[in-house]
């Protein structure tokens, strides 16, 4: 079957909240940012203290003199007497303090707990940020990941780790991450470089797939300039990208993915690459609605966009929907 792609035309729903600084908005049942101190994420058992042994109670011995006779005493001459009897002196009683032993004392516990969540950031090449995540307690455990708006899941290793990479949408970078049972980290870091930079996204959840495609030097479907997933244009590591390139993001394997693609490209206002949006129809988009966001950042700033888009019948399965002017005016956006 010939591929056949469709400019949509009167069912895309765009609605455009701009803001002072940045704006924010979640989308679907993603969970808001609440940042939490990394040092507070989990309860921590309070210091014990040893304490000693008190004295032990030791009664004074007592002595008793021997009960008074009545029984007479033995004849004897007149002229003798009979002595007074003469008492041992008393026992002197000794009381020690026994101290409980090493063996017995209850140890001091720790403050740190082998739960502890910690969260790196780190500055890499291109205006990315390197995440490293360790969770012990969270071994293949989801987590949602969000930076600007974008949010985007991942998953831990058998180990409870994490090492991913995201593309920084604002100057001074907050990056959140939280578990399901609400525990969260949260980590901040200055990207001075994305000032050279513009990056445009669309994120989307489970099946509400959407494909980014970039056009660089009036390029066409499948030549040198096209940049896609299928052609991300990915730099080399560490090194700096000579062009545009793709990022894709989100763990699809996760339960209920949130999944992302961004494209970077520079700053110059005399690159224009054209930019588009496609949506698949498939036995699982046909003759539904979509639902998704746009980010654009520009100048450190991140603005965000909703966007419904409502799919043909299912008698249209293998056409494309190509979604065009999605793109903010960056040169405008960037002067303001």
């Amino acid at each position: 079957m010939d591929v056949k792609r469709k400019a949509a035309s009167g069912i895309v729903v765009l609605a455009v909240a701009l803001a002072a600084g940045h704006l924010v908005q979640s989308m679907g049942n993603k969970p808001a940012p609440r940042p939490v101190a990394s040092a507070d994420l989990t309860n921590k058992p309070a210091k014990v203290e040893t304490v000693a042994a008190g004295p032990e109670a030791a009664a004074a011995a007592s002595v008793t003199k021997p009960a008074d006779s009545t029984a007479p005493l033995p004849a004897a001459p007149l002229a003798a007497t009979v002595p007074e009897a003469t008492l041992p002196p008393a026992p002197q009683v000794k009381v020690e303090v026994r101290k409980a032993s090493p063996a017995s004392a209850t140890p001091e516990v720790s403050t740190a707990t082998a739960c502890d969540v910690s969260l790196d950031l780190m500055t890499e090449p291109n205006a990315m940020i390197g995440v490293t995540l360790v969770a012990p307690c969270y071994p293949g455990q989801r987590v949602v990941l969000q930076h600007g708006g974008l949010a985007v899941t991942g998953q831990t290793t058998s180990t409870g780790a994490l090492f991913t990479a995201l593309p920084a949408l604002e100057s001074q970078s907050v990056v959140e991450v939280a578990f399901a049972d609400g525990t969260k980290a949260r980590g901040e870091l200055a990207m001075p470089e994305l000032a050279t930079l513009r990056r445009f996204g669309v994120q989307w959840q489970a099946d509400d797939a959407f494909q980014l495609h970039a056009f660089e030097g009036e390029a066409s479907y499948g030549g040198p300039g096209h940049v896609s997933a299928a052609d991300p244009h990915l730099p080399p590591p560490g090194l700096e990208a000579k062009g545009g390139f793709l990022t894709q993001l989100g763990d699809a394997t996760a339960p209920n993915p949130l999944l992302a693609e961004i494209y970077t490209f520079p700053a110059d206002p005399a690159i224009r690459p054209e930019v588009v949006v496609e949506a698949a129809v498939t036995d699982k988009t046909c003759g539904r609605e979509l639902l998704a966001e746009t980010l654009t950042s520009t100048g450190g700033t991140v603005f965000v966009t909703d966007l419904t888009l409502a799919m043909p019948q299912c008698d249209a399965v293998g056409d494309y929907l190509v979604l065009k002017n999605l793109v903010l005016d960056l040169n405008m956006a960037a002067a303001n």
